[in-house]
C-alpha cells in the first residue's frame, strides 16, 4: 500500500498541474495537523480503502440452491455511521468524487476514477454493480446437460461451471425477465458467452445434440448396428464385438445371436454412451414389451421368433398381421414346412457370413441351403428370430385371429395387397395373379 504523506521516508513527488482547474482539494485531517496544503492527485486506492466493510447483517452475494429456484440477494453495501476524524475525511472526498460522476464533470480525472473504482463509486452511491457478464457470441464448444426436473438455478449453475457464462445473476436476470422453458437434453454451445447469447442458444433446437437412432420393424442386426454406429459415432466392429455372448445381455441361452432382441424404436443417446450401455438399452426396451404383452419369460424366445416372421412376412399391412400369425400355427400345428422365403434370405446370409439384406424371391441356392434357419429345409420355427419385432408383431404371435388359412401370398406388391387361402389350389391361383401383376407392372419390388 502507497506511504502516507507523513511517512519521513517517503521522496516527495512534483505536483502534477490541471490546467482547467485549481487542484485545491480539502485538507484531510492529517493535512490539517502539519499545515501543509495538498496539491499532488488524490490517493484514490486509500480513498476508497477507507469505505466501511458491510454490517454483518448485511447481503452478500450467493448463488441460488439448486433445491430452491428463488432468485439471489441483491448485492448492496449498506451505509455505516460513526468512525475517525481522518476515516470521514476521506469519506467526504469518496462521495465529492461520486458526486461529480453523477454531474458529469470533471472531464479526465473523474473518467480516471469511475474507469478505476468504479464498484467503490457505486458502493458509496448505493447504486447496484453490474453482474459480470461476457460479450458476444464467445469461442470454443463445451456440452451442457440439461437433465429432467433441472430448475432455472440449476441451468445457471451448469453454464457458470462450464465457463459458458460470467456470472450466475446476469443469467438469471435473463431467466426472471422471460421465463424460458428448457428441455432436458444435451447442448453444444460455446464458452465465454454473454448471458443473453447463451439463453438463445439453448433454446435453439438447432444446439440440441441428439444421437438419434430410428430402427424401423422388421431389420436385422445387421443393419441396426449400422444406424446405431452413424448416429453414436462407435465403429460397427464394437457393436458386434460386445454381442458375440448374447447372454451377457440377459438374451435367453437358445438364442444363437442377438438377432431379434434390438427392439424397433427411436433411440438418443448422450454423447460418449459406449456400445454396452446402447445394446443394454434396446435388449430392455425388448424385455419391456415382451413384459407389457404378458409373455411369460420361459416364453420369450418363441414368442419373438415368431413375431420376428409375422413382422417380415406381413411387411407394412398390419390387417394381415394375426391372419400370418393364424398360418404359422396352422401349418406348425398339420407338421407342414412354413416354406417362407424370409427364413431362407436369413439363413443362407447367416450360413455364409453374408450381410442380412432380405428380399421378397428367394434363389435355388438359398431354398437348397440346409442351414437350421431354411424352413423350406426343416419343418418347424427356426432356432430364433430374424429380425426385429415390433409390439403389435408380438401381440399377434401371442393372439392369432381365428381362420383355416394353411397358405398367403401378396399378389400387389407395391401395396403388400395379400390373398390368404386353405388349399394349395386356392394359393396356385394367387400365385399366378402376383406372377401377372409383376409382368404388367414392371415393378422392382419383383426382382
Amino acid at each position: 500500500m502507497p506511504s502516507t504523506p507523513n511517512d519521513p521516508g517517503e521522496t516527495p513527488r512534483e505536483p502534477r498541474s490541471t490546467p482547467t482547474k485549481d487542484p485545491t482539494m480539502p485538507l484531510d485531517d492529517d493535512a490539517r495537523e502539519s499545515g501543509r496544503t495538498r496539491t499532488d492527485e488524490p490517493d484514490w486506492d486509500s480513498i476508497f480503502a477507507s469505505q466501511p466493510e458491510p454490517s454483518p447483517g448485511a447481503a452478500t452475494e450467493h448463488r441460488m440452491s439448486p433445491a430452491r429456484d428463488t432468485p439471489p440477494p441483491r448485492r448492496r453495501a449498506r451505509r455505516a455511521s460513526g468512525g475517525s476524524s481522518s476515516g470521514g475525511g476521506k469519506r467526504w472526498i469518496a462521495w465529492l468524487v461520486a458526486l461529480l460522476v453523477v454531474l458529469g464533470i470533471g472531464g479526465g480525472a473523474v473518467a480516471f476514477v469511475w474507469l478505476n473504482f468504479e464498484d467503490q463509486v457505486r458502493k458509496v452511491m448505493g447504486w447496484e454493480i453490474p453482474p459480470a457478464d461476457y460479450e458476444g457470441a464467445g469461442t470454443g464448444e463445451t456440452t451442457i446437460v440439461i437433465k429432467p426436473g433441472d430448475t432455472g438455478g440449476d441451468v445457471a449453475n451448469a453454464l457458470l461451471e462450464a465457463d459458458v457464462i460470467a456470472s450466475y445473476e446476469a443469467f438469471w436476470a435473463l431467466l426472471l425477465k422471460e421465463e424460458p422453458q428448457f428441455h432436458p437434453g444435451n447442448y453444444m454451445l460455446a464458452e465465454k458467452m454473454s448471458s443473453r447469447a447463451a439463453l438463445d442458444a439453448l433454446l435453439d433446437p438447432a444446439n440440441r445434440v441428439e444421437n438419434t437412432a430410428l430402427i424401423r420393424e422388421g431389420l436385422s442386426a445387421d443393419q441396426a448396428f449400422d444406424l446405431l454406429a452413424a448416429a453414436t459415432g462407435i465403429p460397427v466392429e464394437e457393436f458386434e464385438a460386445v454381442t458375440a455372448d448374447p447372454t451377457a445381455f440377459g438374451v435367453p441361452a437358445e438364442a444363437i445371436n442377438i438377432e431379434g432382441y434390438l427392439f424397433p424404436a427411436r433411440y438418443t443417446f448422450d454423447p460418449g454412451v459406449d456400445a454396452t450401455t446402447v445394446i443394454s438399452t434396446l435388449v430392455n426396451r425388448t424385455f419391456q414389451s415382451l413384459d407389457q404383452a404378458g409373455v411369460p419369460a420361459e416364453d420369450r424366445h418363441r414368442v419373438l421368433t415368431i413375431a420376428s416372421l409375422i413382422q417380415r412376412e406381413a411387411g407394412s399391412n398390419q390387417d394381415d398381421f394375426y391372419k400370418v400369425s393364424r398360418v404359422i400355427q396352422n401349418r406348425i400345428e398339420q407338421g407342414m414346412k412354413l416354406q417362407f422365403d424370409s427364413t431362407s434370405h436369413y439363413g443362407y446370409a447367416w450360413a455364409h457370413g453374408e450381410r442380412q439384406e432380405g428380399g421378397v424371391f428367394s434363389t435355388r441356392e438359398e431354398l437348397d441351403d440346409d442351414n437350421p434357419y431354411n424352413t423350406y429345409y426343416h419343418t418347424g420355427l427356426p432356432p430364433g428370430p430374424i429380425s426385429a419385432a415390433g409390439d403389435l408383431a408380438i401381440d399377434a404371435a401371442m393372439h392369432p385371429v381365428d381362420g383355416p388359412w394353411l397358405y398367403f401370398v401378396a399378389v400387389n406388391l407395391d401395396t403388400g395387397e395379400t390373398e390368404f387361402n386353405e388349399t394349395s389350389a386356392g394359393h396356385s391361383a394367387s400365385v399366378k395373379k402376383m406372377q401377372d401383376w409383376c409382368r404388367s407392372t414392371g415393378s422392382p419390388n419383383c426382382d
